[in-house]
């Protein structure tokens, strides 16, 4: 049996057991996950670890997020064909990868120059044309090409950023986690109503990274 095949069988076994046993069962979204190989966005000795039900650590002291948990965010985002979606804290490259095989159009930032760099060379052996990985400030968003229909952030925050809250189209959605790095976060949904007003929801505790930038915690 190749390696290949191993982790073939290992993407479907991932899929049933922490997808869609857990009612992430949109065909759309199981599909994505189905055709990105996640033992691509991890280092060589942790390829065998790829399809585990936890996060991994990359580059640069970050992590790759639990394959359940980019799925919770992508269904509470309701992303879908034709959106244009801005990932911020974009780390391995592998959840704007995922994104890319739904969305028409993914940015994902990335404040680390490592991480960007070899982000860019995945999704470019890869050959998935819609995702861009960019270099910046996350909590600035990426003015460039908003507004977008969907935010998801893979770092913990104190708030919600307005300059990404601005970004959002009307009836847009971010879903980001919000509290101490230190302790279990809150995963929040915030709906940006077409009056401007917003719709916010929780989702639930997760563990997430630091979110640093201007408008998040000091990289002290």
């Amino acid at each position: 049996m190749t390696a290949t095949t191993d982790f073939s069988a290992d993407r479907e076994a991932m899929i049933e057991t922490q997808l869609r046993s857990r009612g992430i069962t949109e065909p759309h979204i199981l599909e994505a996950f189905r055709a990105v190989p996640r033992e691509e966005f991890v280092s060589a000795e942790r390829r065998h670890l790829a399809y585990g039900d936890h996060p991994l650590p990359i580059e640069a002291g970050q992590t790759i997020s639990q394959p359940y948990i980019v799925a919770l965010m992508i269904q509470a985002a309701g992303i879908a064909p034709g959106d244009k979606v801005l990932e911020v804290g974009a780390g391995s490259g592998y959840a704007a990868a995922i994104i890319g095989r739904i969305a028409s159009r993914v940015i994902g930032i990335e404040r680390h120059p490592q991480l960007v760099r070899i982000a860019r060379e995945r999704i470019k052996q890869l050959r998935y044309d819609n995702v861009e990985i960019v270099a910046g400030d996350g909590t600035r968003g990426w003015p460039k090409e908003a507004p977008y229909d969907a935010i998801l952030a893979a770092a913990s925050g104190s708030h919600v950023p307005k300059t990404l809250i601005q970004q959002l189209a009307p009836e847009g959605v971010i879903v980001m986690p919000v509290g101490d790095p230190r302790w279990t976060q809150t995963l929040v949904k915030v709906r940006k109503r077409t009056d401007g007003t917003l719709e916010q929801s929780d989702l639930g505790g997760v563990r997430f990274v630091p979110l640093v930038g201007e408008e998040g915690w000091s990289d002290s």
